[in-house]
Formats: structure tokens, C-alpha cells, sequence
């Protein structure tokens, strides 16, 4: 589903700063050898995390799904000297990507990326975060939410991707699909969450923003 209609899309995307050429090129080979390249973040939103990461330039990120690693290499465009992001995916199959253009884009030591299942992991994970970015499967998005919020400082920030799930959490007829019903929990609790300020923004897929007061 487009959420925008298609000029205005093109316009928006035509008035926004392109994305490194080494994007590009993650870009092209995901669509070639990989499967569902459309759960890359993309242009649009990829600028958009950039500047999120411009703006708090966050010294310590957590990201919840690298897939090839598009959205991480945006974050990190952000970081201080002292920055660091740690990137989480289950597939293991997909690290020689990652790690090819986390090598490309120069950010060697500056992204850790990790495989395995992210529910065992962030337990491990010793650190106060700055911002974590939520974007794996969409059946743990709460369960992901729960474990790192207290790892979160306070006014930092958590940001959800796929919330909007190609219009199906606004459909009249709802389905038994479980994913679709995970995000409409998910969206419910961050919306009746008082610990947090939030918004729900409707940038490709949808992104939930969530500042940890």
C-alpha cells in the first residue's frame, strides 16, 4: 500500500539529499540477491534516520533487525567519535553483506553486528542506550519494547518501523493474521504507555516514535 499518492511521493523523494553511493549499491544488490528487498528502509525513510541520527547524535544504538544493513549504515552518520551501534539479526546468511558495507561505508568499530535471536541477546547486552530502533519480526515488537525499555535513558528514544503494516491495522475487516495483530497491540500499548511521548508517523511503512520520559 502507498500511503502517499505517487507524484507526491516522487516529489518528496526528488527534494531530499541523496543517499551515498555505497547505499546505492546495497540497494541494487539486495534487489538482486535477496529475498523481500522491500524491507529495506530505502531512500526516504534511510535520510530520515540520518537525521534523527544528526539531530541526538546518540553515543550508543541499538538496532532490533539489520536485514543487509541499510538503516544501520544510516544511523551511523549520526554518531559522535565515541559512538557506537549494536545490530541484531537472526539470519545469518546475510552477514556477508552486512559487513561488506559496513566496511564500505567506513564504519568499521563503529557498528557490532551480532547474529542470533534478539530476545536472548539483549538481555546480555550491558549498555544504556540512546536510541533503539525496532524493525525484526513484528510478532515480538512488544516483547522487544518490554526488555530494552529500562535499558533506555531517560529522554532517549525508541522508533518502530512497519507500524502502519501496509494499511492493514486500519482495515474495517480484521483478519486473524498475526502480525497485523502484534502491531495493533504494539501501537496501543506505546499510545496508553504514560511513560512515554509518542507520534506515528506515516513515512513509507509507518514508524511509532517514543521518547522515554
Amino acid at each position: 500500500m502507498e500511503f502517499l499518492p505517487t507524484l507526491i511521493a516522487q516529489y518528496s523523494e526528488e527534494h531530499t539529499t541523496q543517499e551515498p553511493d555505497y547505499l546505492k549499491e546495497l540497494v541494487r544488490e539486495t534487489h538482486l540477491k535477496v529475498l523481500m528487498p522491500r524491507m529495506l528502509s530505502g531512500h526516504l525513510q534511510g535520510r530520515f534516520l540520518s537525521m534523527i541520527s544528526h539531530m541526538l547524535a546518540p553515543k550508543r544504538v541499538l538496532e532490533i533487525g539489520t536485514y543487509t544493513g541499510y538503516s544501520a549504515l544510516c544511523l551511523a552518520e549520526g554518531l559522535p567519535p565515541d559512538g557506537k551501534i549494536v545490530t541484531l539479526d537472526i539470519n545469518e546468511e546475510l552477514e556477508g553483506i552486512v559487513t561488506k558495507y559496513i566496511q564500505k561505508g567506513g564504519f568499521e568499530g563503529k557498528i557490532e553486528y551480532k547474529t542470533g535471536n534478539a530476545l536472548e541477546i539483549i538481555p546480555t547486552l550491558q549498555e544504556v542506550w540512546d536510541l533503539v530502533f525496532i524493525d525484526a519480526d513484528k510478532i515480538n515488537y512488544l516483547e522487544y519494547y518490554h526488555l530494552v525499555f529500562d535499558q533506555v535513558r531517560s529522554d532517549g528514544w525508541i522508533i518502530a518501523d512497519n507500524v502502519l503494516w501496509s494499511g492493514k491495522i486500519v482495515e474495517e475487516v480484521k483478519t486473524n493474521d498475526k502480525d497485523t495483530n502484534a502491531l495493533l497491540k504494539f501501537n496501543k500499548f506505546v499510545q496508553e504507555d504514560p511513560r512515554v511521548e509518542n507520534i506515528l508517523l506515516p513515512i513509507r511503512d509507518g514508524l511509532m516514535i517514543a521518547r522515554k520520559k
